[in-house]
């Protein structure tokens, strides 16, 4: 399909009419951005119940890695539904699980042996995480950052901290969880500049979490986003993860990275911390893996991961037919896909970056791969937030044929199937420039 394609007013009748049953049996708590409804897909494109086409540039919230509906998904899709839809990895076998389980070990971003924990989400990853990490050093205290996003269940939501919105009304949050601030050079967190940086805003955790909060032989583990996915899409200097790992292994803390969202090739690299250099403990992933279908994974050092049966466990975790998608998602982005992201990342990144020169409201283009995100101002000096705009700028975006999704108060996230083209990477910064226009335009 080619992208954008327009046939009529947005929302069109029938994306109008579902929208209307929608409000009537959904819950309220969902977020949806603007009235797009789709019906089909295919690799970066959309068409909704209208049949109008748009370029995607947010792949169900960085899930669909690998392009709407990739035929070599669907086919290990289909082969496996054929043969058994369930049989609980959690009292049984299959073959799936256990081919998983190896392609993980084999990508997995640290040496020697792995294992892994299947669940449904990235949240329910995570949480696996926080009683793994508890259950390993018999310890109790967790420490995440501000802006970071981990999930929505207990657990997981006490180390969340992107939005006010998602704590307010479920207090008290889990004991034993500690903030500090993450390395948001951009708007450090300590005052200095990404000249200066070096990562001290981590003297925080040192001299004050550390010394003033919790004992460091109180605290189990330390759970960090490589990049900062829903906080703004944030990448942070190198020296700040080589820091932290420095910091856990000396007070023998684990390492936990949630490469929910930066995960499996969306950088350019099977996970995100690659880039750092530095090897955690524990590795979750979910989003990416599976190319749409539900499954989360926590994935650990073998000697990490050594509790007993019946220590946590999940019915539907490791589903085989998402196994057999994640199976072919690991297969085409070794391939292909993560060669791809960073190829067409670089060359939209370099896109965006140039539209700084023509869009004063453009504050900061930063990313890897195709983890994009750029950051909108009123002023850059002041570097004042233009958080309605960057709202408009959205709304302006989908009224042109592009998806596109926020991320923090101000940035905009580009992450699209890394099955992107250049010749669609071009397309989606020619819409991002007409919506910046029309937004500024009205200022």
């Amino acid at each position: 399909m080619d992208a954008p394609n327009l046939k009529t007013a947005l929302p069109g009748p029938k994306a109008k009419a579902i929208i209307e049953r929608d409000g009537k049996v959904v819950s309220p708590s969902y977020t949806r951005g603007y009235p797009f409804v789709i019906a089909r897909g295919t690799g970066a494109t959309v068409e909704d119940v209208d049949g109008n086409v748009f370029l995607d540039c947010a792949a169900g919230i960085a899930v669909n890695s690998t392009g709407h509906s990739h035929p070599t998904v669907v086919a290990a899709i289909v082969d496996q539904a054929q043969k058994f839809l369930h049989m609980s990895g959690t009292d049984f076998y299959y073959e799936p699980q256990v081919q998983l389980g190896e392609d993980l070990a084999a990508v997995a971003p640290y040496a020697g042996p792995s294992r892994t924990f299947f669940g449904n989400s990235g949240t329910e990853a995570n949480e696996a995480a926080i009683k793994l990490a508890r259950y390993h050093t018999k310890r109790h205290g967790i420490i995440g950052f501000l802006g970071s996003f981990h999930g929505r269940t207990m657990g997981a939501l006490s180390l969340t901290s992107s939005r006010v919105t998602q704590r307010r009304g479920f207090g008290p949050m889990l004991s034993g969880s500690y903030h500090a601030p993450y390395a948001t050079c951009y708007r450090c967190p300590v005052g200095l500049t990404p000249d200066n940086c070096a990562a001290e805003c981590l003297g925080f955790l040192e001299d004050q979490v550390l010394m003033h909060l919790v004992s460091p032989d109180d605290v189990a583990g330390v759970m960090v986003e490589p990049i900062q996915g829903e906080g703004g899409y944030v990448v942070p200097p190198k020296a700040f993860h080589e820091r932290l790992r420095a910091l856990t292994a000396k007070h023998g803390m684990l390492l936990m990275v949630d490469e929910v969202q930066s995960g499996m090739g969306r950088t350019g690299k099977m996970f995100a911390i690659e880039h750092f250099g530095v090897e955690p403990d524990i590795v979750t992933a979910a989003k990416g893996i599976a190319s749409g279908m539900p499954l989360g994974v926590t994935i650990a050092k073998a000697d990490v991961m050594a509790w007993p049966p019946g220590a946590h466990a999940s019915t539907f975790g490791g589903n085989p037919v998402s196994c057999a998608a994640a199976i072919a998602t690991i297969q085409l982005l070794r391939d292909t896909l993560i060669a791809n992201a960073a190829d067409v990342g670089a060359h939209m990144i370099a896109g965006l970056t140039a539209l700084k020169d023509k869009h004063p409201i453009i504050g900061d283009v930063r990313g890897k791969g195709l983890m994009i995100g750029v950051e909108l101002v009123r002023d850059r000096v002041t570097k004042e937030r233009a958080t309605t705009e960057r709202d408009q700028v959205v709304d302006e975006a989908f009224a042109r044929g592009m998806l596109i999704l926020g991320a923090g108060r101000n940035a905009i996230r580009f992450s699209p199937p890394l099955v992107l083209s250049k010749a669609q990477a071009d397309t989606a910064v020619r819409l991002f420039d007409e919506s910046l226009g029309a937004v500024t335009g009205r200022h």
